[in-house]
């Protein structure tokens, strides 16, 4: 028989994201600027009317279904556009490191904002046929 521990439950680290504004307040300071930069393209992306969400703990913008997610980390930000996308754009994001469904851009390079604009059109175009 296990003996009860006379120790209170550990909390997890952090408690679960339910806003936006929490989500970008937690953005660690080494990615910030290349976050900040990476919102507003992927904003000016999506079609108007598009509202910012929490989806799996990170962001993402919806407009009827989720377009697009995407994420700040400690050593890049990561662009969620789905797999298909990723492969119709695979030549010109040779550069980046990439798995399925994910693009990751280092804090340390030039946000390529052009080809991410592309990406998100392009998303938004795929979810169009989807529904």
């Amino acid at each position: 028989m296990k003996k009860k521990s006379s120790r209170p439950a550990k909390k997890k680290a952090s408690a679960k994201i339910q806003t936006v504004d929490q989500y970008v307040a937690r953005v660690p300071k080494a990615a910030r600027s290349t976050f900040d930069q990476l919102r507003e393209v992927v904003r000016s992306a999506v079609p108007p009317g598009s509202s910012e969400i929490i989806s799996y703990g990170i962001l993402a913008f919806k407009k009827e279904r989720v377009l697009v997610w995407f994420a700040a980390f400690s050593n890049h930000c990561s662009l969620f556009p789905t797999n298909s996308v990723i492969e119709q754009f695979r030549d010109e994001l040779k550069g980046f490191s990439t798995s399925k469904g994910t693009i990751k851009f280092p804090l340390d390079k030039a946000l390529p904002a052009t080809l991410i604009k592309r990406i998100v059109k392009a998303r938004v175009a795929q979810s169009k046929k989807d529904v």
